[in-house]
């Protein structure tokens, strides 16, 4: 299955137990030999510096390629590409550019988006200015139900074409339930002359109450069959598990089936759900490969 590729996102954690997951997590998945492992920030950028802490932690324990998320908001120009340029210098060549969640300092009186006045304004410009500082590959978001904000699949499908021609290598989605749903994305993204590749952001159900938080927050429809599916299982975590590993696992085999060959996991620091779904897709561990701490 070497022509299969996986990456997996994780986030910051917010105190010592969360750290002891997300570290078992990352010895759990690394001998699965993903592409890389990409770190989130916190919606405005608050968890920068346990994001680096981690980032450092994953460069100095293990032989993982590691991507982390930089955003624009609530930064200048010169703030974020320092950031870049430490990360080069540790060694990083992988970023995630990202526009970011807006915090209300960065938001008009009518809840829309401003970009700081020394910063990036959005990914693009974001995705042009670190191509200042090195040779970073660098992913970036697409959206297959249109951002929230872009004003319409059209303008989202525009502002895409603007990073990848900007520089971007890869756009990962947001998270979707209906394959045909990234399906006629990736379609319409070969129309509007889009060359990047397109990767399907996988969202293994943990918790469905968070899912639909997660899904009215970014604008991601949530199936009446997926609903359905998970109805009555609120105090039932073994069954929730079994039922979350199907789904995911009937999206990628789906997926697949159209050519489908890299996949990005939004693991929410549990290894469980992403290694049962990497294992029915014929990916095994590697363990003499790697190397965690």
């Amino acid at each position: 299955m070497s022509d299969l590729a996986v990456s997996f996102e994780f986030f910051p954690p917010g105190d010592e137990a969360m750290a002891q997951q997300l570290w078992q997590s990352v010895q759990r998945l690394a001998p699965l030999r993903p592409s890389f492992v990409s770190v989130t920030y916190g919606a405005d950028g608050s968890t920068r510096t346990r994001t680096h802490e981690f980032v450092q932690r994953v460069l100095r324990e293990t032989d993982l390629t590691v991507a982390p998320h930089l955003t624009c908001v609530g930064a200048s120009r010169q703030e974020v590409l320092d950031i870049a340029s430490g990360y080069w210098k540790q060694g990083v060549r992988h970023l995630v550019a990202l526009r970011g969640d807006a915090p209300a300092a960065n938001l008009t009186a009518e809840g829309r988006y401003r970009p700081h006045p020394q910063g990036f304004a959005y990914a693009s410009d974001l995705v042009s200015g670190l191509r200042q500082v090195g040779g970073f590959e660098m992913s970036v978001a697409a959206y297959p139900e249109g951002h929230p904000e872009s004003g319409g699949l059209e303008a989202d499908l525009e502002n895409l074409k603007r990073k990848v021609d900007a520089g971007a290598h890869r756009a990962i989605t947001q998270f979707f339930f209906e394959p045909d749903l990234f399906l006629r994305y990736r379609d319409r993204c070969a129309a509007a002359g889009i060359k990047a590749d397109i990767v399907p952001g996988i969202l293994p159900i943990t918790r469905f109450p968070q899912l639909l938080r997660f899904a009215e927050r970014c604008g991601a429809s949530v199936p009446d069959w997926l609903r359905h599916r998970f109805d009555g299982l609120d105090d039932d975590p073994d069954t929730r598990r079994m039922i979350a590993a199907n789904v995911a696992i009937e999206q990628v085999q789906r997926l697949r089936l159209h050519g489908v060959e890299e996949f990005h996991f939004y693991t929410l620091n549990r290894a469980e759900l992403a290694y049962a779904i990497c294992h029915a897709l014929g990916i095994r561990p590697q363990v003499s490969e790697a190397r965690v701490a």
